[in-house]
């Protein structure tokens, strides 16, 4: 079973390599502002056309989720499971 599903992710049909590249200038972005760099801008295009972003330290934590989301929509790793439940019975 995978881990995740590209098929139906919010960047399913995205081209590969604008999503490479979305996904390096996040990743510098991230790093300009965990390190106290001024607000940035992030664009990338979808379906529909061109969308464009601003992050502050203040929502960091949004971007750090579109790294994810789009890490795993390349494969690079997978979504956080589910928590397993362990049950012990005695014999």
């Amino acid at each position: 079973m995978p881990c995740f599903d590209p098929n139906s992710s919010l960047l399913a049909g995205m081209d590969q390599t604008a999503l490479r590249a979305s996904l390096a200038e996040a990743q510098q972005i991230y790093i300009q502002l965990a390190t106290g760099a001024q607000a940035e801008s992030l664009s990338y295009t979808q379906g529909d056309g061109t969308r464009s972003v601003t992050y502050t330290r203040a929502n960091i934590a949004q971007l750090a989720a579109a790294i994810q989301l789009m890490q795993a929509q390349l494969g690079l790793v997978c979504s956080p499971r589910k928590a397993l439940r362990l049950t012990f019975t005695r014999r």
